[in-house]
Parts: C-alpha cells; structure tokens; sequence
C-alpha cells in the first residue's frame, strides 16, 4: 500500500494543517486556475468601482487554495445515493452563481410575449439582451433566483427577497441609450401590481374600478402587491423620444422638437379592409404575415395591423375594395382610444394625437404649474422618492413650497412600432433610466405558435433583433 492510501486509511485528510502546508499541497494547474479568476475578479471590481468587494477575493483564495471552510465535506459521506444527491446540489449551486453574474452583469434571455414591435420583433422571438451597452446595473434586489423575473412558475411565489435593497448604481457601459433603439426595461407602472390582473396596470385599473374595490377584493384581483425595480415585468419597446426633447404627435406622426420623424421600416398601423364578400383565407394571411390573432373580422370589414407593403399587397388583389387606415374619426374617442397619461387627468388627447410634453432630463429644472404637474407627478414621487402635495393651489415637495423641480434622473419616451396595438409611454408615461435593462442583440430562437409541431422560424436565428437601427 502507498504512502497516500495509508494516510487516508489512518483517517488522513488532505484539507488540514497550517497554511503553508495546505499551500504546499496545492497543484500547479489549481494555481493557474486561481491565477486567472483572480484577473477576472479584480476586473471586475475595478468596473464595478468599489473596493471593498475587493476583500471577496480571500474567499476565492480559500476556495480555490487552503480550503479552511470544508466547502465539500459531502465528500466524507459513506451512503453513496446520499453523496450523489449532494454531488448534484453542489453543481446546481455552482452554475447558479455562474448564471447570476451571466445575468447580472452580461446579457440576459427574454422572450417577446406580445405583438407590440410586430415586425421588427415577432411573438414568440427569443432574444439575447445586452446589459453591456448601456452598462449593467448592480443589482438592486440581490437576493433572487436569477432565472426567475419576480415569480417562481408552479410555486406561485415571490423570487426575491425584499431586503436587503440597494440603490440605484449603473457601471460604466459603451454608449447611452439612443433615439431608434430597442430597449428592454422594467414596467415603470409595474411597482404595484394585481397578481390576477396584470392588464391592465394596477393605476389603470384602480382609474376604471377604483382603489378601494381592486384592493378589497381579492377574489377578483388578487393580493395587491409592491415589487422592487429590477423585480418588476420586462418591456420591450423603441425609443423616440430622449431625455430634454419635446414629444408630440398629431395624426399619428410623432413629432421630436416640432420636426417629423421617420418612422421606422416595418412600422403598423391598424387598416379597415373592405372586401367584395370574399373571404381573406388563411394562406393569405400567412402570405401579409397576419398573425391569427390579429385577424380581426366584425361581418362586415376585417380591421387588421399593416405595413406600408403590406397595404400595397392588399391593393393589388382584385377583390379587396378599400383599405382605409383608422383614425381618430373612425374611434369613440371618449371612451376606447382616451390616452391614460397621465393616468386620471383628460387633457383631450388619444393614442395619434397628443399635445407637447417635454422629457425630463438630470440636472436640468422645470417650473411647475397645476396644470403640467400630473404629468411628472409619478416622476417626482415614485421614481426619485420625494413626497409632493398640493394645497390650496400650492406645490409642496419635501414640506417646502415650491414652483420649481430640478430632475435627478434621465428619462426616456418608449413606443411599439405595432402602433395601435402597443401599451407605451402614451399610456403610462416616462421610462426612468434605472429601469433600462438593456438592448437586445440577436435572436436565438424564434417560435411561431399559429404553427403545428414546434413552429420553429429558422429565417430569424441568429438574426438582428433591431434592422432598423444602422
């Protein structure tokens, strides 16, 4: 018998003596190992800028090195099912970490749930989104389970643990958000939410049944629950409209500043099509690129989402009479199509046309008056933490009197380019910069569920998520 199988017969083990024994026993290659996560980490450190994280590396020292803590006394376990089990639970652990700092700090999976950028982004998309560009942010709710957003599925409870929570802090990232992007982000008027009704938005929703009845009844509405901001539902919409510039639209144009922009390639618009009693089929459905559930019919017309080219191929069919866009004509505009921003105020506004709101921008201040109040009203209290009160026709934040607001954050105006089927900014106002997640940067996968079998859309793996953006 060796030396090695003596020591370990007599009870021999390799994780004891002094510190220069257990160095001495340490191989070359667990040293190289621990030399290059070490690179890695002090990296990472310096990117996150703060060096007291730094004492985190005498850990990565023991793990990798001396092995004072006995990070695998599961190892000593005689029932080997048992050890197995444990062998199991320490892999899970190790790619957990691993997938958390992926997530945290890389680029992050989602998947696109709605119709709202349809066609540049397509129900079913699987994207990889990058956190880099913009840089990522430190996690605000750092206890969760990362591949969960806020609930864990099956289990029906909360991912995350409330505390502790940090603030806000983004590491430094390549460039800033620009007009044109696609970006993902957290649901700004997703902080209170009714678990059973997700849609529409809890303050829309308190608006159309009142506060005290979603509240009270949660048979109907479920637990009414607050959620962190990195724990609230991811978006993802275009950026127009950028932080200081002025937004408005008239006619279903967006203006930036007074000019027009140009609207993006593969931009919808709802259409009434009238046909001469010939039924549209499905293959041509399938041919437009007409989701099932967007073929919408009432007896008479089919109103559906289209393109520019889309709307030229309808016309060149010989049985189609009329393909006429809807506006606000065509709409009750004072009940379905009454924009919700500012959620409980009427300034006349629908969903195509919409008077001037400036975005806000850090650092620059704004007068305040009664009447542009509701508008940054969620922006001074709910996103930068202040309290504001009005009283006797006064402004009061923080208890001062005051006319003035001088912006602690950037703000963004975010849009769907299917753009009447799209809950964006013209119903629930600004997106604050500590909510941006990220862009996304290529497709992985894309499902198409109106499709037998997996549905698989091979022409968009691998694909750019954003065309549109040169």
């Amino acid at each position: 018998m060796s030396k090695t199988s003596d020591k370990k017969a007599n009870g021999y083990n390799p994780q004891t003596g002094s510190l220069k024994e257990r160095l001495g026993r340490v191989k070359p290659t667990r040293w190289a190992r621990f030399g290059i996560v070490s690179v890695i980490f002090f990296v990472w450190v310096f990117w996150l800028g703060n060096w007291w994280v730094a004492l985190a590396w005498f850990l990565l020292a023991d793990i990798y090195l001396t092995q004072f803590i006995p990070y695998t006394w599961w190892k000593g376990i005689k029932n080997n099912a048992v050890r197995k089990v444990f062998s199991w639970i320490d892999a899970i652990v190790y790619a957990m970490v691993l997938v958390y700092f992926l997530f945290s700090f890389v680029g992050q999976n989602f998947t696109i749930p709605s119709s709202s950028l349809e066609k540049t982004l397509l129900t079913g998309d699987f994207l990889w989104v990058n956190k880099m560009v913009y840089g990522p942010r430190v996690p605000q709710t750092p206890l969760h389970i990362p591949v969960c957003q806020n609930m864990i599925p099956f289990l029906n409870c909360k991912s995350y643990f409330e505390t502790p929570q940090l603030d806000y802090h983004r590491l430094n990232g390549v460039r800033s958000v620009e007009r044109g992007d696609i970006v993902v982000f957290n649901f700004p008027a997703g902080d209170t939410v009714a678990l059973n009704c997700p849609n529409p938005d809890y303050y829309t929703l308190v608006q159309i049944r009142g506060r005290e009845v979603v509240n009270s009844n949660r048979d109907m509405f479920g637990e009414v629950i607050y959620r962190p901001v990195d724990r609230r539902d991811a978006y993802v919409k275009r950026c127009l409209g950028l932080p200081g510039e002025w937004f408005s639209m008239k006619d279903g144009v967006v203006y930036i500043d007074g000019k027009a922009l140009d609207e993006p390639e593969n931009v919808q618009f709802n259409y009434i099509v009238v046909t001469d009693g010939t039924a549209i089929s499905d293959e041509t459905f399938d041919e437009l690129g007409v989701s099932v559930d967007d073929r919408g019919f009432n007896g008479q017309f089919y109103e559906l989402p289209l393109t520019k080219d889309m709307v030229a191929q309808l016309k060149s069919y010989p049985w189609v009479k009329t393909v006429e866009r809807i506006t606000d004509q065509h709409l009750d505009v004072t009940t379905e199509n009454v924009i919700s921003f500012p959620v409980g105020q009427n300034y006349g506004w629908t969903h195509n046309n919409m008077g001037r709101i400036w975005i806000p921008k850090k650092g620059k201040t704004l007068h305040l008056t009664l009447e542009n109040l509701p508008k940054y009203e969620r922006c001074i209290k709910n996103y930068e933490g202040n309290t504001l009160e009005v009283k006797e026709g006064k402004i009061y934040i923080n208890g001062k009197e005051t006319t003035t607001y001088t912006f602690k954050m950037d703000y963004y105006w975010m849009m769907g380019d299917n753009r009447d089927n799209s809950l964006d900014s013209r119903f629930w106002g600004f997106v604050p910069e500590d909510h941006i997640i990220g862009t996304p940067h290529i497709v992985l996968i894309s499902f198409d569920k109106d499709k037998r079998g997996l549905g698989v859309r091979w022409n968009r793996i691998f694909k750019t998520p954003n065309p549109d953006k040169k």
